[in-house]
């Protein structure tokens, strides 16, 4: 990986927006580049009306700093004593998570008053583990990138930010947990029907005489094929209709 600047001419001043990216090679040989990091715009100039601020945390201080970047080859201005030069070279991106998906999950959880109603009937157990955070990951993994608890155990919970989120270590995200709180669920079915057909009702206003649902999951592990996941198929006869997926 390495930073990329895109250099952009505007009422006759320059500006330097910075990216990283990482280069990969397709199969015909072409190689192209990705982005993975957008840094915006890195300020390099003395006028205060250019100059963008960041919030920065002081470990020391054990409190948020206002801190306003330079690149490293410009000079800093004299009038500015929170102005930080930045080595854009030096640059390094470490553990990179998927954050904004499972921020609105959270978000849409407790506009769901899901918290509270899995709060009450799951708990902690004896050994500290918060079920409604095991199971919070749990669905948000099914709805965001569905596939099996093996897979969410090994590679999802590491490159997601629902630890970050949570407060969570990788404990919520071992396997016997994933399994073990998935055995919880089945008695609260119809406490869990009855409560989103409350919620949906109240924050859409509708109104229904019959509700369906399904909660069928449609991905299952390919044979020998540990961390691919399919789409089921199922076969039919010509004017037979096919089961319902």
């Amino acid at each position: 990986m390495y930073l990329k600047c895109n250099r952009r001419f505007k009422d006759g001043k320059e500006h330097r927006y910075w990216s990283l990216v990482e280069s990969r090679r397709c199969a015909d040989g072409r190689v192209v580049q990705r982005p993975v990091l957008y840094l915006g715009e890195i300020n390099d100039s003395q006028r205060e009306a250019w100059i963008r601020s960041i919030e920065a945390f002081d470990e020391e201080a054990h409190c948020q700093r206002r801190l306003t970047l330079f690149p490293a080859d410009r000079e800093l201005p004299v009038d500015r004593a929170d102005a930080v030069r930045v080595r854009l070279s030096e640059f390094e991106l470490r553990r990179p998570r998927q954050w904004g998906a499972c921020w609105l999950f959270c978000e849409l959880w407790e506009q769901l008053g899901l918290r509270e109603f899995w709060s009450e009937r799951l708990g902690v157990s004896r050994e500290g583990t918060d079920w409604e955070h095991v199971l919070q990951v749990l669905t948000a993994y099914r709805l965001i990138d569905p596939g099996s608890e093996w897979r969410l155990h090994r590679q999802w919970y590491e490159h997601s930010a629902m630890g970050d989120l949570l407060g969570e270590g990788a404990g919520v995200a071992q396997k016997d947990t994933l399994y073990r709180c998935l055995d919880q669920l089945l008695k609260h079915k119809r406490a869990l029907f009855d409560h989103l057909t409350r919620r949906w009702r109240d924050l859409f206003g509708v109104r229904f005489e019959v509700l369906l649902y399904d909660l069928t999951s449609t991905y299952f592990g390919a044979p020998g094929q540990a961390w691919r996941f399919q789409r089921v198929r199922f076969p039919h006869r010509q004017g037979v209709q096919p089961p319902h997926r």
